[in-house]
């Protein structure tokens, strides 16, 4: 099984942060299939590649320790596929979905 894991820190209130996470998976063409406040689990879409290829995002909000404000967002992407090789279909899932986590935080300090 390929597993890739990020964690992120922000300083932006949960709230901002969990619509922003909402919106950099529905960027990445991903189907939600749960998300509460602390927690969002998307999909890919079933029919452009094989099943253990299809790969499955889990993020979790957790409030820092330190600081008041903000939130620590833990990244997993993973699928049923070996890693046989370093650039799989599951990192290339991870790597979209880093990039696009990484825009929208962008946009959020811009604002």
């Amino acid at each position: 099984m390929a597993r890739y894991t990020n964690l992120f820190m922000t300083g932006a209130p949960k709230e901002e942060v969990h619509q922003g996470l909402v919106t950099a998976l529905k960027a990445c063409d991903l189907d939600l299939v749960y998300q509460d406040p602390v927690y969002i689990v998307a999909k890919e879409k079933p029919g452009r590649v094989s099943l253990a290829q299809l790969a499955t995002v889990e993020i979790l909000l957790n409030p820092p320790a330190v600081e008041p404000q903000g939130a620590k967002i833990d990244l997993i992407v993973k699928n049923e596929e070996l890693p046989l090789r370093q650039q799989n279909h599951c990192h290339a899932i991870f790597t979209q979905v880093n990039q696009a986590i990484s825009e929208v935080s962008a946009q959020e300090v811009s604002v």
